[in-house]
């Protein structure tokens, strides 16, 4: 079988400083898994004895605790201090925009809408720096909005940053249309476009294509969907294990690409494995 890469993949910035930071820190522990991806959250664990912490109450006083790339809520951070805990913030430096951008523009006295997963620990982390976290409000879709009563005239908005920006443009000219005035800030990820694009354009002309990365991972469940669009035979796997030799029957060329949590010795594994088939 042969192999073409996506020309974006893998390991984005916040990533690659994440664990670099959590190699420092031996005998840490993380707040959350670090990143969406347990292969790498065991090798961190077992190489270097950084363990993983579930709740807050597990924390003791002097504890050395990382923050993970998605960050926390304000009052998980604030918790953790009072502790006395040793707190190392490993939160992606895009990921702390949106944040400081929902703490300003909410003391402004802007209604706040953020375009993401209401569940995902980013926009968790996200929405917690509002003011008033209930005029703080989480959609996927603009049809959502149908369902949202602003407590201002005014409203700002922000992205969890692995969502696609086309339906991002969607959910902000709908609000352009219903409101005197909105306030739009870009907090996609640069490395969230690239890798989409490529994985759009690599999708066009393979066989078949396999996306590697954390099955809870938001950017690699986005990364599928695209390839899904022009690639049926698309497949979401999170290491070479999962791989079904079924997929290459009577294909030529198959493409990979992989999330933004996925390190590059999983991906070597997964394109050392397709080739054999």
């Amino acid at each position: 079988m042969k192999v073409k890469l996506a020309s974006s993949y893998g390991f984005c910035f916040g990533v690659k400083r994440a664990i670099k930071i959590a190699e420092g820190y031996k005998n840490a522990a993380t707040m959350g898994p670090l990143i969406h991806n347990q292969n790498e959250i065991d090798r961190l664990k077992n190489d270097y004895n950084v363990g993983l912490y579930e709740n807050i109450s597990e924390v003791k006083p002097k504890d050395t605790v990382i923050i993970r790339t998605h960050g926390i809520p304000k009052r998980d951070l604030k918790e953790l201090k009072q502790k006395s805990a040793k707190v190392i913030n490993a939160t992606c430096p895009f990921v702390t925009t949106p944040q400081q951008i929902v703490k300003k523009m909410s003391e402004e006295n802007y209604s706040i809408l953020i375009f993401g997963d209401e569940h995902h620990p980013e926009v968790k982390g996200v929405k917690s720096y509002g003011k008033d976290t209930d005029d703080v409000h989480v959609v996927m879709t603009k049809e959502d909005l149908e369902n949202i009563e602003f407590k201002y005239d005014k409203i700002a908005t922000v992205a969890q940053t692995t969502r696609k920006k086309e339906i991002y443009l969607e959910i902000v000219n709908a609000l352009i249309l219903k409101n005197k005035e909105v306030r739009v800030f870009n907090t996609i990820c640069d490395a969230t476009f690239e890798n989409q694009d490529a994985a759009r354009e690599l999708s066009k002309e393979v066989d078949v294509m396999v996306v590697i990365g954390g099955k809870n991972s938001s950017n690699t469940k986005q990364l599928h969907s695209i390839c899904l669009e022009n690639c049926k035979d698309s497949y979401l796997i999170e290491n070479a294990q999962e791989i079904d030799k079924n997929w290459f029957k009577d294909k030529e060329l198959c493409g990979i690409t992989a999330g933004a949590s996925t390190p590059d010795w999983i991906i070597q594994q997964v394109v050392d494995s397709v080739q054999k088939h």
